[in-house]
């Protein structure tokens, strides 16, 4: 199997960093309210995963590497993504400002949202090139919006519902959230 397939499968559905891994749980349970405010979101850590995947492979391979401070890469990987949600930041401000209200506290989240640096790490650690890198930072970050939207379209149809009122608001989230967790489990073993 070509390993850009494998790539695709495997970081969107087997090893999906929200339901396998557990990372960006802040942003996934606090923007999966709103279907159209979770595909912003989701359309957000799309660019900013996949650009950062790309810019902290280049500083870790003519920056970190050749003058020896690996040390730093963690420090180093954070600004690059604190200032990549900045540009984009800026960008929804004046290309969509209803997007830009829309999304709130949630936009500065990004920066520290632990699934961008999580996938910035791991790309580096995974041992792969550019393309790769930068592939597999486009392939985790669908996942993280394909679950970021099947639980906020999941919310949407509770909402319409009659639940019981232990399982109304967040508490029925976080079982959802679980379920589709224990789902994705179903795909282990696929690639």
């Amino acid at each position: 199997m070509n390993v850009y397939l494998q790539m695709l499968i495997g970081l969107l559905l087997v090893n999906n960093y929200v339901m396998c891994q557990f990372f960006g749980i802040c942003p996934f349970l606090g923007v999966s309210k709103k279907f159209d405010t979770a595909l912003g979101m989701g359309l957000a850590v799309t660019f900013v995963i996949t650009i950062a995947s790309f810019f902290t492979w280049l500083v870790q391979k003519y920056l970190l590497v050749p003058f020896e401070l690996e040390y730093l890469q963690t420090i180093a990987f954070i600004l690059v993504i604190a200032v990549l949600v900045q540009v984009v930041e800026n960008a929804l401000k004046k290309l969509s400002y209803s997007l830009y209200q829309a999304l709130g506290v949630y936009l500065p989240l990004i920066t520290t949202n632990c699934v961008v640096l999580a996938v910035a790490i791991n790309n580096i650690t995974d041992g792969w090139n550019l393309l790769e890198a930068t592939f597999s930072g486009f392939c985790s970050a669908l996942g993280f919006t394909l679950s970021l939207l099947l639980l906020a379209g999941i919310r949407e149809r509770m909402e319409l519902t009659n639940l019981p009122k232990w399982m109304q608001g967040f508490p029925g989230a976080l079982v959802t959230a679980g379920l589709m967790a224990v789902s994705f489990m179903g795909f282990s073993g696929l690639v």
